[in-house]
């Protein structure tokens, strides 16, 4: 299962930053370009533990929805939402936030299995 771990320095409170992190609205501002939209589930404001979202979005010229679930989560700590739904094989992404010198670092773990097997990698 490939993992994609990416590290972020935000200069802003470790709340806010979380906030942010779990809003709609805030993503589908920040994806305009694949257009994605949140069609079913929460979509609007933050989502919380135990609830769905499914996006729709367009990627390599194709169209493609995906519903995840928010499968845990400690406020201001770390939330994980998992996919239920989609063209994946399986999607876990954890977010995590720690603060360091006055500012929020935001640790995305992103594990996921590619629905086409060799073709997929």
């Amino acid at each position: 299962m490939p993992t994609i771990n990416l590290k972020t320095e935000i200069n802003a409170p470790k709340q806010v930053v979380f906030d942010l992190a779990r809003s709609i609205d805030f993503h589908q501002l920040t994806t305009h370009k694949t257009k994605e939209k949140a069609i079913a589930g929460r979509t609007v404001g933050l989502i919380k533990l135990g609830e769905t979202v499914t996006w729709r979005a367009k990627h390599f010229g194709i169209y493609q929805t995906l519903t995840s679930k928010i499968t845990e989560m400690e406020l201001y700590s770390h939330f994980t939402d998992e996919m239920e739904q989609g063209i994946f094989k399986s999607i876990k992404h954890q977010h995590l936030f720690e603060t360091k010198n006055g500012k929020t670092i935001m640790i995305d773990v992103f594990n996921y299995t590619s629905p086409l097997r060799v073709l997929g990698k």
